[in-house]
């Protein structure tokens, strides 16, 4: 689709923010990729740097105007606005003069395909689902992502998935769609890290309220990650409403992370297994393959290991283990990410690469930090 020494300009909403500063991070070591306009609207005329002082590269970059006219004329804009924004910005750019660019939408605008689920969970206007940008969702009968792949590298619009949905989703889409799970009955519990609440300065997520303390959030079916995931779910095989999921996301106190914990009956057939804990190992390990020898981003770890979160920080990898409670007759599912790399940019990035024709982890960081 591409030749060879291309290079893409890409523009970036919502730079001053936490995730818009992940993605600028990632891009600034892209190979293919060169960065254009950096735009937020409540930091017009600020340096870069006094946002980000990290992007040393970056750091003499006056912040512009999010708006059509600094936006328009790049081959990528990626949109890490708050929910309920970028639909707005991508219709002002389709109306604007010349091509339209390749738009990654960070944020929730794009990802629900039902109407009724985003005005129940976020009540304002539906701004219609993009190509979903998680490039290992299985699709039902499958045992890898080979469809999902194929609808990103023809994509001119992407929605990137919520961080907790893809830690859930990465969890238990392999049990979905064996068959070897209850999906009626999905319990997940979540240790979030408070970069994915944002930076709006509230007095919960200040460092007096936060340190040495836990503190649930969007509790009792409320929380607006919960349709996503069932969407997800069905499209691995879940039977259209069988999905039954309690979440309940913790803050805890580390600046990045999600631990995602999540727990479900076995199904009467891995039950009746003589083994149910191999049954479900190799269906795990048949979606992702052993330790980096299958999906480039997601490690199903040896048995035994179980996933941490200061293995994954600033990567774009997933760790996964799967074990089987004999006593709960249940399986126990621990996904591991970084929720602003595997959980936001990396996924921006990854699929932003296919729909380039790059090979998907091009800029990707795929080594931890630790300690």
């Amino acid at each position: 689709m591409y030749g060879f020494c291309v290079t893409w300009t890409a523009a970036v909403a919502g730079a001053t923010g936490y995730a818009g500063g992940e993605v600028l991070r990632l891009l600034a070591a892209h190979p293919d990729i060169e960065i254009g306009a950096v735009t937020a609207n409540s930091s017009v005329g600020t340096r870069l740097g006094q946002h980000h002082p990290h992007l040393i590269s970056l750091a003499d970059r006056v912040v512009a105007s999010t708006d059509a006219e600094h936006l328009s004329g790049h081959d990528v804009v990626v949109l890490a606005l708050p929910h309920g924004v970028s639909g707005a910005v991508a219709a002002a750019l389709e109306q604007a003069p010349g091509p339209t660019p390749i738009l990654v939408d960070c944020g929730a605008d794009h990802r629900l395909t039902s109407r009724a689920a985003w005005e129940q969970f976020y009540g304002t206007d539906y701004a219609g689902a993009w190509t979903y940008g998680m490039p290992e969702l299985l699709h039902a009968g499958e045992t890898a992502a080979a469809a999902q792949r194929g609808e990103l590298a023809a994509a001119r619009r992407i929605a990137v998935p919520g961080c907790n949905v893809t830690a859930v989703t990465l969890a238990a889409q392999p049990g979905i769609a064996a068959g070897l799970i209850d999906p009626g009955r999905l319990n997940a519990v979540l240790a979030v890290g408070y970069s994915g609440a944002g930076k709006a300065l509230k007095p919960h997520l200040t460092a007096s309220e936060a340190l040495g303390s836990a503190q649930p959030y969007a509790v009792g079916g409320t929380h607006r990650h919960i349709p996503e995931i069932i969407q997800n779910l069905q499209v691995a095989g879940a039977a259209p409403d069988a999905v039954r999921l309690s979440f309940t996301p913790v803050l805890v106190p580390m600046s990045r992370g999600i631990l995602a914990t999540v727990t479900a009956p076995v199904t009467a057939a891995a039950g009746a297994d003589a083994d149910p804990g191999a049954l479900l190992r190799e269906a795990w390990q048949r979606v992702y393959g052993a330790t980096g020898t299958g999906e480039p981003l997601i490690h199903l770890l040896p048995e035994g290991t179980w996933p941490v979160t200061g293995a994954v920080a600033g990567s774009g990898l997933a760790t996964v283990q799967v074990a089987y409670d004999a006593a709960a007759r249940a399986a126990v599912i621990i996904c591991a990410i970084d929720n602003l790399g595997k959980g936001t940019a990396s996924a921006a990035l990854q699929s932003l690469n296919l729909a380039l024709g790059l090979p998907e982890t091009t800029g990707i960081i795929t080594e931890g930090v630790a300690p």
